[in-house]
């Protein structure tokens, strides 16, 4: 983990890291978790919280609850990196089987797939939008343009891996970071506190889905990647530095971010409908237009780290799910997948955030009925995991492990079931099971307990019933 490594394309891809490979110290963590997070997205992310129709301070509460839990889900399944030297979804096997790990693997490549894909299309629109600020061509050339540069960023960085995120990571926390606080100083002025704080409160179901939706934008958005990045630092590293690490360099920047972007919203009702349409973009009208370069810079940066680690881990899911290729080529795989999502949201996709909300809630369902299983199954573990065993289905991890397979389709059908999304049509089938708290239209809808649901059943029924067979997988001599 160290900068002077020579940068070359990393060949491995679901290989466990040897121990002369691995090398640094858990406060490392810090610049690609930072770096992913640091995207003034997290200013948007206020006006989505709001949306919900609750007050200020009911949005600071859930921000900080929500950010700050499920990015130390992240830095508990972190700790499987260290203790086995592998990628999440390779780990993920010791709990669901070598090959009855296909099932979450799939699921986690289309949840990293899809981020990586969102994450180029608001790069490619607050491009647009800023270049028609500034008078130049902000049609279909500038989009065009546009994406090509944040494809290749992404695309170039996934398919080198690890030393060249390593290093891209680094310079995205600095620009970005610097030419944020910039930003913030110059919008200040248009926070108005009288606005903010006549805001009035919403009900405790609107809060538990403001709740939700951040806990499925930010953490549960990263657990199925949250080893990847810990499985290179020596076996000795400390536990607590990796969860303390991974927590905090991923939450600092959406915090403080989600806090001025509550600020923003709630001082101006045109803004806050503005970002629905363009959740980037619209940030600029409040910007002097000589600022509107740097702003350019920083939206495609911020978006573009995490793009580029969501690219590198799906490429390893796609891996784990069964798929036989070199690790670029995965990642080459999934480049070409994401420039053709960013085509369809650009062009053709309409109104971004009920489509967005949509897409976290939905496979935020299984995802966390897996994170649930992989914590339960991390917490019950003594020893490092045996690795020559997560590649034999006849090794001690086995083939395929049906309970905790159908721990997470149980989970899934009940929370598909307890969660609404009205504004994204092809959802409309979800909410089956609310008819006893008022169906798809009562005070329960929009609150999205499927993924709290999915997470608890996950973790207590693995926590529970799988405490014999981790033993006894264990006590199988090496």
């Amino acid at each position: 983990m160290t900068a002077s490594r020579r940068l070359e394309v990393e060949t491995n891809g679901l290989d466990v890291i040897d121990d002369a490979e691995r090398r640094g110290r858990p406060r490392q963590l810090f610049w690609p978790w930072f770096g992913a997070n640091v995207s003034v997205l997290g200013l948007s992310y206020g006006s989505f919280t709001l949306g919900f129709g609750i007050s200020f301070w009911q949005a600071l509460v859930a921000g900080l609850v929500g950010i700050l839990f499920s990015f130390l889900l992240c830095g508990f399944v972190a700790i499987a990196g260290k203790r086995g030297s592998a990628p999440t979804m390779l780990l993920s096997r010791a709990a669901f089987g070598v090959r009855g790990n296909r099932l979450p693997s799939a699921i986690s490549w289309l949840l990293t797939v899809g981020w990586e894909t969102v994450l180029a299309a608001l790069a490619t629109l607050a491009t647009a939008t800023v270049f028609e600020r500034l008078g130049w061509s902000g049609g279909t050339p500038t989009k065009v343009i546009a994406l090509v540069v944040v494809a290749a960023l992404t695309v170039v960085a996934g398919v080198l891996g690890f030393d060249a995120i390593m290093k891209l990571q680094t310079w995205i926390t600095w620009i970005t970071g610097v030419l944020t606080v910039v930003y913030v100083v110059l919008v200040a002025g248009d926070v108005h506190w009288a606005a903010v704080s006549a805001l009035p409160s919403g009900s405790a179901q609107q809060w538990v889905g403001a709740l939700v939706f951040l806990m499925t934008g930010f953490g549960l958005g990263w657990v199925n990647a949250a080893a990847d990045y810990s499985r290179y630092l020596p076996r000795s590293a400390s536990s607590r530095g990796v969860v303390g690490w991974t927590t905090f360099g991923a939450s600092v920047a959406p915090v403080v971010l989600l806090v001025f972007g509550l600020l923003l919203a709630g001082s101006s009702p045109d803004l806050n409908k503005a970002i629905a349409a363009d959740p980037i973009g619209a940030l600029t009208s409040l910007l002097p237009l000589w600022f509107l370069v740097p702003f350019a810079i920083v939206a495609v940066l911020g978006l573009v780290g995490g793009a580029v680690l969501d690219i590198y881990s799906s490429g390893l899911a796609l891996l784990s799910a069964g798929v036989r290729i070199p690790r670029p080529a995965a990642a080459l795989v999934d480049g070409v997948i994401m420039i053709l999502g960013t085509i369809y949201i650009v062009f053709f996709g309409g109104e971004f955030l009920g489509q967005f909300q949509g897409f976290l809630v939905t496979l935020g369902v299984p995802v966390a009925a897996w994170c649930g299983v992989m914590l339960a199954d991390v917490l019950l573990r003594r020893r490092d995991y045996a690795e020559p065993d997560l590649f034999d289905p006849a090794g001690r991890y086995g083939d395929v492990r049906w309970f905790p397979i159908a721990v997470v389709a149980v989970c899934t059908v009940l929370g598909w079931g307890l969660v609404t999304n009205s504004s994204a049509a092809w959802l409309g089938w979800q909410g089956y099971l609310l008819g006893p708290v008022g169906g798809r239209e009562g005070a329960w809808a929009y609150a999205n307990l499927g993924v709290l649901v999915s997470l608890l059943i996950g973790f207590t029924g693995t926590l529970l019933l799988t405490r014999s067979a981790i033993r006894a997988q264990e006590s199988i001599p090496a």
